[in-house]
């Protein structure tokens, strides 16, 4: 998936804010979530976040879930570089393995998976 952000901010933009925030919150993590383009998850009002380090993958979906008000027998994944994280591992650890050349760590929320995405996430277990 293309990423929207990208799109509307260039690079070097981009690298300045990662790198200001990364100075001023050592301790947070500089996020994008984005929504995948087919699903029917509701519009998010904001797509930066600066989540703590130590927070899980699991947390971090509650956030989102919370934050668009996603009612609870509704499902919805966040991936990251197409691969879906394990939900216990800490977002610092998915930020050192996957953050993007611009310092941010960009993720796409989807609510159902696709075919791909059930392969992916049995291999990862």
């Amino acid at each position: 998936m293309r990423s929207k952000f990208k799109d509307e901010h260039p690079f070097e933009k981009r690298k300045a804010e990662a790198e200001r925030i990364r100075q001023k919150y050592p301790d947070r993590i500089p996020v994008i979530c984005e929504k995948a383009d087919r699903t029917d998850i509701p519009t998010i009002d904001k797509k930066k976040y600066l989540v703590p380090s130590d927070l899980t993958v699991g947390q971090f979906v509650y956030v989102i879930r919370k934050r668009i008000k996603l009612a609870p027998e509704k499902a919805i994944f966040i991936f990251v570089d197409e691969v879906l994280p394990p939900t216990a591992a800490l977002m610092s650890a998915i930020y050192e393995e996957h953050k993007d050349e611009d310092g941010f760590l960009e993720s796409v929320r989807r609510s159902l998976p696709d075919n791909n995405d059930e392969m992916r996430m049995k291999e990862q277990n």
